[in-house]
């Protein structure tokens, strides 16, 4: 499982003010692109992608295979759109192998998002708590003080109905709300894992990101050069 103590990578967006948030993940996170992945079909970052598929749908000799593949992405960008209907900004697909004391070695994967949430003003405390205390099922609820402000975490385990067609695997997730300094808009970091018995390690990677999250840029008073 990772840490923060891996070599950092600076993202060109950690410079644009209009990103709102800043934060940081660890190894073995990988984020998806979600203006390339959903572009319309005659922009060109839709012809970006189509070439870079190009080459990995060329080497499939199976066309069956080859199908597959394109209905697996199909999908993956379908539930690309509707994570962003909700106000989802940012995605991170967590790969990692489950190396802690007692675990099996096999690959663990996770999805980290972040997304934007309008809220009635009150003060950064109180919606904090409320926006874990109404939550649907959590548990393990904490409230955290952070350098960014007041926050609150929560848990809960799902599992998909028969109508979503997915497989009826539990999924565990982890939800952080961090409320905006304008009080306005909230603040939603998610890590969601079919790895339910590696709840106390998908906890404290949650916590790490949000510890180090902010709301201003923390490359705001370095010299540009």
């Amino acid at each position: 499982m990772p840490d923060m103590t891996s070599r950092v990578v600076i993202a060109d967006s950690v410079s644009d003010p209009r990103a709102g948030i800043w934060f940081a993940v660890p190894g073995g996170f990988t984020e998806l692109p979600l203006d390339v992945l959903l572009a319309p079909s005659a922009s060109a970052e839709a012809s970006r992608l189509r070439e870079a598929l190009a080459p990995m749908l060329e080497s499939i000799p199976d066309g069956i295979t080859r199908q597959q593949f394109i209905a697996h992405l199909a999908s993956g960008q379908q539930l690309l759109a509707a994570l962003r209907e909700v106000g989802t900004v940012h995605c991170s697909l967590g790969v990692h192998r489950d190396d802690v004391e007692g675990g099996s070695g096999k690959i663990l994967h996770s999805l980290f998002t972040v997304s934007w949430r309008d809220i009635a003003w009150s003060p950064r405390p109180v919606s904090a708590a409320r926006a874990v205390a109404t939550a649907e099922q959590h548990s393990h609820i904490e409230y955290l003080d952070l350098p960014s402000g007041p926050a609150s975490m929560g848990e809960t385990v799902r599992t998909p109905t028969a109508e979503s067609g997915l497989p009826p695997t539990p999924l565990l997730q982890i939800s952080a709300y961090l409320p905006h300094p304008d009080c306005k808009r909230m603040a939603i970091l998610m890590l969601s894992t079919p790895e339910v018995e590696r709840r106390e390690q998908y906890r404290e990677i949650l916590r790490q990101i949000v510890e180090l999250t902010s709301f201003e840029s923390p490359l705001m008073d370095m010299p540009k050069d």
